[in-house]
């Protein structure tokens, strides 16, 4: 029998695939699916953008580009990112990574020693867990509770586990899955605690501009938090190029240019064009941005209206995000279930439609008692979130 590295069995994965792979088969059997599964976007990348790319591609753009990313792309990023935050960042602070994604491995890889323990939110991104998991950390979940506006993070839980190995916090405001958003108190809260336990930060802000109303804000412009974290930021959700793989690590000069480091030993740098077509994204029109927002928002209240029409859900309408997270904790009992698996693959086989269960955004913790789904609504139109809503109402009703 083969024999894989031990590190390997400690690598995860991220599971909403593994329901894709469900959906994909039942298609394949001339079924129709709802596709609520996976955070991709169904909304193709503005015109302007991909004049961009083409125009690079043509103009030679397509040999290797420096480490850390070329210099016209890391000052506009520097410049969206700080006036976006009121950090005072320059290209210095910018490592540009193929996707939001890496910047979670790197990060670690940099801060993080075998042995160390790692904060991280759960239910939340799979990814963090796996990778703090394969770096040979102790990974340190974090949930939540809920509130009449959606869910607040379970500050007991957080300080209960902080030991003096604990030294990286995981923080994704504006959350996947669950939509959460800190309130000003609440963030003020996790930066005291980084300060005063010494922790470093990477803060997960991949849906900092997808929101409906309100202003969002980073933990990394509050006093003492700029010199302790670092920024995941992409292009996927933004522009609407979740396939480009286009994205950044944004922090202190020093970190960055470690995770540079990084760029150069696993995949030497980001494509060449896609970062110039990343540079017209920042200095580009921002009506077609202004456009995949009106429309997620539209998707956004037409599944939240068609869920909360369906008795015994429960489900809070959030302003950032493209998620939704409701409780279906009273269907689940009432139809006598005890396996969430089952309860989500016979929604798929009875109705078409195809979400996640909590379980794919980490391992239950101690305590929950509830049942709740996820909900993305980046990938299908309007017409056929109400149509699919539809049928698991009759379903689930």
């Amino acid at each position: 029998m083969r024999k894989f590295a031990s590190r390997y069995g400690r690598l995860g994965t991220e599971t909403a695939f593994a329901v894709g792979a469900d959906a994909a088969a039942w298609a394949a059997k001339d079924n129709h699916v709802y596709p609520f599964h996976l955070g991709d976007m169904n909304i193709i990348t503005p015109d302007y953008i991909l004049d961009a790319a083409n125009k690079a591609a043509r103009d030679g753009k397509t040999g290797y580009a420096p480490g850390p990313g070329i210099l016209p792309l890391r000052e506009a990023l520097a410049e969206d990112i700080g006036m976006a935050r009121g950090l005072n960042y320059t290209a210095e602070n910018i490592s540009v990574q193929p996707g939001g994604k890496p910047v979670i491995g790197k990060f670690l890889a940099t801060l993080m020693e075998e042995g160390a323990e790692a904060l991280y939110p759960n239910p939340g991104y799979p990814i963090y867990e796996s990778q703090i998991e394969y770096l040979g950390g102790k990974a340190l979940p974090y949930g939540y509770v809920t509130t009449d506006t959606g869910f607040a993070i379970n500050r007991e839980e957080v300080e209960a586990q902080i030991t003096d190995k604990t030294t990286i916090l995981i923080y994704n405001n504006y959350q996947n899955p669950i939509g959460a958003e800190s309130t000003e108190e609440e963030m003020q809260w996790v930066a005291d605690l980084a300060i005063k336990h010494d922790l470093w930060v990477l803060a997960d802000e991949a849906y900092f501009e997808v929101r409906y109303s309100g202003l969002s804000k980073s933990i990394a412009s509050l006093p003492g938090m700029a010199e302790r974290t670092v920024i995941l930021y992409t292009f996927s959700k933004k522009f609407a190029m979740t396939g480009w793989r286009l994205g950044c690590a944004a922090g202190p000069v020093d970190v960055i240019e470690a995770i540079s480091k990084f760029n150069t030993n696993q995949e030497s740098c980001s494509n060449h064009f896609v970062q110039a077509a990343g540079v017209a994204c920042l200095n580009g029109p921002t009506e077609p941005q202004n456009a995949i927002l009106s429309e997620l928002k539209l998707r956004r209240d037409a599944l939240t209206e068609a869920l909360l029409n369906i008795d015994g859900v429960k489900v809070s309408r959030p302003e950032t995000t493209f998620y939704l997270f409701p409780d279906v904790t009273d269907i689940f009992k009432r139809m006598g279930y005890t396996d969430s698996a089952k309860f989500r693959l016979d929604a798929l086989y009875e109705t078409g439609i195809s979400f996640c269960s909590r379980e794919h955004f980490g391992r239950p913790l101690p305590g929950e008692d509830r049942i709740f789904i996820r909900f993305a609504y980046s990938g299908i139109n309007v017409d056929q979130i109400q149509e699919g809503l539809a049928a698991l109402k009759n379903f689930w009703e």
